[in-house]
């Protein structure tokens, strides 16, 4: 069978071998951005030990092991329900289901098995809390998101990114079975955080969010209102990331890492506002991984430093 022959069919090739098949799924799953949610689940979790401990080691690897086959499933509903604008766009026309490597009726049960073997997981070895939000964040991502908002309206990131501001909150709960308002702070802060990130790549694909209709801020209100926006929501990240600290939830060594990582991405923001270079956008949504990643650090190294000391 031929790649045109596949890519018409969605049907995998009856002799694709077995490492090439798992590498395509595996591409459904946005390791990448996986990692990133099992990374701040579990820095939820050991900011729930009160005082700073250990976290079990079954609450550590299942509750991780759930949080993140949850979040693959829905990346790879995401995969199925964009597939036809996948293949228009540049960025992910590789995508396995635009390269036919994988049918979408095979990649729906894919994510089904992965999402169903997740509750499972999260029902039976964590707790009911933590298995019902992570179910309705995976809703919301793959389904409430992806299939409504990504293309009804240019606040689409910003109403969606509850669903991906929800880890720490289901880290938190493994291991306490509770809700907590230091948990909803750590929510808080992805989901300000979610719209500069996000803005930043839009602003650097705005071509292609207009050739397949999706209402992109930038698409809709034009690139100069996008990098106002970019620069206000980082300001407002500055003063949400200082909360923490605020509430006493954590010292002057997380204070002083998220005033410094705030003011690099204020920097970022300020430059895009210039609009004098293109590359700026994506320099700006790089660093804002890298800032989500070490903000968490620091938060949960600060939060055991009373131990050495």
């Amino acid at each position: 069978m031929s790649v045109s022959t596949k890519e018409k069919t969605g049907i995998e090739m009856p002799g694709q071998p077995a490492l090439e098949l798992l590498n395509s799924y595996l591409g459904l799953c946005k390791l990448k951005v996986v990692a990133l949610i099992v990374f701040t689940a579990m820095v939820g979790m050991f900011l729930a030990t009160s005082p700073p401990g250990m976290v079990p080691l079954d609450v550590l690897l299942l509750g991780n092991l759930g949080i993140g086959m949850a979040a693959a499933a829905a990346a790879a509903i995401n995969h199925v329900l964009d597939a036809r604008e996948d293949a228009r766009m540049a960025r992910t026309s590789k995508r396995p289901l635009p390269q036919g490597q994988i049918s979408e009726r095979n990649a729906l049960l894919f994510a089904v098995l992965l999402g169903a073997a997740a509750m499972l997981i999260l029902v039976f070895f964590i707790n009911t809390l933590t298995a019902l939000l992570t179910f309705l964040s995976l809703v919301g991502y793959a389904v409430v998101y992806t299939m409504y908002l990504k293309r009804a309206t240019p606040q689409n990131i910003v109403i969606g990114g509850a669903a991906g501001a929800a880890p720490p909150v289901l880290g938190w709960t493994a291991l306490t079975g509770a809700l907590d308002p230091h948990a909803l702070l750590l929510f808080l802060i992805i989901f300000v955080w979610t719209p500069p990130h996000f803005w930043a790549l839009a602003i650097h694909r705005r071509d292609e969010y207009a050739k397949v209709d999706i209402p992109m801020l930038p698409v809709t209100h034009g690139v100069p209102f996008t990098r106002l926006q970019i620069l206000l929501y980082t300001l407002l990240l500055i003063a949400v990331s200082v909360l923490p600290f605020a509430t006493h939830m954590s010292g002057l060594f997380y204070l002083a890492g998220a005033l410094s990582l705030g003011g690099g991405f204020l920097y970022y923001a300020v430059e895009l506002m210039k609009g004098n270079d293109e590359k700026v956008a994506m320099k700006t949504f790089g660093y804002s991984i890298w800032y989500l990643m070490v903000l968490f650090a620091i938060l949960m190294l600060d939060h055991y430093l009373p131990l050495l000391f």
